[in-house]
């Protein structure tokens, strides 16, 4: 069929496992909006959803790091943190392992990619499922993109993974969400843990809804570590998902500093254009 819902959100550990610490003036809006996303993707009523995230060593090391890889289990297990810390309770999520095959090889055109049949889930795809698919019944195909472990991809390829993860969605008949997810300016695990470069956040996302593909992908590594911490290096992931919308425009609808979260809170959608609105009609 094609590409049916396109969005972006935070996945930090906290919003999960320290969200009673939250300020709930911040946090209960953010939590709508998340209710919002979750509708919005039920109503596309997809097939299967592809999350594009960055894993944090929970599978690969610098033994064995693939700037991208693509999963094609029958089902996959998470979350990999401790259930009680992070307050989602272990599981098996579905996958869809012909269906991954036919999205990796179409991915292989145009972008050199590595998959798996084993895949263990850590925060950066069980918390953002847990608010999108509450019931974790919806069949997931994890794409990872390296942002841990330099030397990283360059953000125009990035962008480019995202266009050949769209040529794939539409070249197979099943209905395909994608949700990119990661963080925007954060430093994790340093002792500036909390911090937020609010100013950089919002500009980075002005770009994102524009989809200017040469804003998004101007940034320098050494400028990203000096302005957004390390854990700015996981705007690839949201740059894949414009990408994916090559042409369209998106929009933002939360993005406010949480620091209990590590992270600014946000989420937002791209248009994903007219010919998938059609055929999902």
């Amino acid at each position: 069929m094609s590409l049916v819902f396109a969005g972006i959100m935070s996945h930090g550990p906290g919003m999960r496992a320290r969200a009673d610490r939250a300020d709930p003036a911040v946090r209960d809006p953010f939590f709508a909006t998340l209710d919002r996303l979750r509708a919005t993707l039920e109503e596309s009523r997809p097939d299967a959803i592809i999350v594009i995230a960055a894993e944090h060593f929970a599978n690969f090391f610098m033994n064995n790091m693939p700037a991208y890889g693509i999963g094609m289990a029958e089902d996959y297990e998470g979350p990999i943190e401790d259930p009680e810390w992070l307050k989602i309770e272990r599981r098996r999520i579905p996958g869809n392992p012909d269906l991954s095959r036919r999205i990796i090889a179409k991915v292989m055109e145009r972008v050199d990619v590595a998959y798996a049949e084993e895949w263990k889930f850590d925060h950066g795809i069980m918390v953002p499922l847990s608010f999108l698919t509450p019931r974790f019944d919806l069949p997931v195909i994890p794409a990872n993109i390296n942002c841990q472990g330099p030397p990283l991809t360059p953000l125009l390829r990035a962008y480019e993974f995202g266009r050949a993860i769209r040529a794939a969605c539409d070249a197979v008949p099943e209905r395909i969400a994608l949700i990119g997810t990661g963080g925007i300016s954060h430093w994790p695990a340093t002792p500036n843990s909390g911090k937020i470069n609010e100013e950089w956040d919002r500009e980075f996302l002005s770009r994102w809804t524009r989809n200017d593909r040469d804003a998004l992908t101007a940034y320098t590594d050494e400028e990203t570590l000096r302005d957004a911490g390390q854990g700015g290096f996981e705007i690839r992931t949201l740059i894949a998902v414009a990408g994916a919308c090559e042409g369209r425009s998106g929009e933002i609808w939360f993005c406010e500093p949480i620091p209990i979260f590590a992270t600014s809170g946000f989420a937002g959608v791209m248009d994903v254009g007219q010919a998938a609105a059609a055929k999902a009609a």
